[in-house]
């Protein structure tokens, strides 16, 4: 080699897995959940217009969720990133869509009780509090307005 060729570098097999593996274990890393509430994906706080036929005249502007007609009485409907619930006639209460476990998300509405498939965590509809794990922190509430038949986000 001459001076004007520089110097050669040479990249052995041993280098390229080892690249690889770490970039592939970051990957799956990063893809695990926790079960850390902290840690979990937050939706703006509950607020005054959650409950009954609330909400304040104009205060509109949100995203437009559902209708009441929408929501059946005990049951609820995913909408997003946000599960909005009618625990008793006219009661409206919305909470993060994401389970605590694991960050599924969560798919069905009963009899108070919504349901993530991933690994079955229950929660109650009402306050969004743990029925049965794994889970072990409650859905996390967000804001909402009714105003007349319609369901916005706060």
């Amino acid at each position: 080699m001459t001076g004007s060729q520089g110097t050669a570098r040479t990249v052995t097999r041993r280098t390229v897995v080892a690249a690889v593996g770490g970039a592939g274990l970051t990957v799956a890393l990063a893809a695990c959940g926790t079960d850390d509430p902290a840690q979990s994906a937050e939706v703006p706080p509950a607020g005054g217009g959650a409950g009954a036929g609330g909400g304040e005249p104009g205060a509109g502007g949100g995203t437009v969720l559902a209708k009441t007609a929408d929501i059946p009485e005990g049951g609820g409907m995913v909408v997003g990133d946000v599960v909005v619930t009618q625990p008793e006639p006219g009661t409206f209460k919305a909470f993060s869509s994401k389970c605590t476990h694991q960050g599924c998300a969560v798919k069905g509405v009963s009899e108070g009780v919504i349901t993530c498939p991933c690994h079955n965590s229950l929660f109650d509809a009402n306050d969004g509090s743990v029925k049965g794990g794994p889970a072990t922190a409650p859905l996390p509430p967000a804001s909402i307005t009714v105003e007349g038949d319609t369901i916005r986000l706060a």
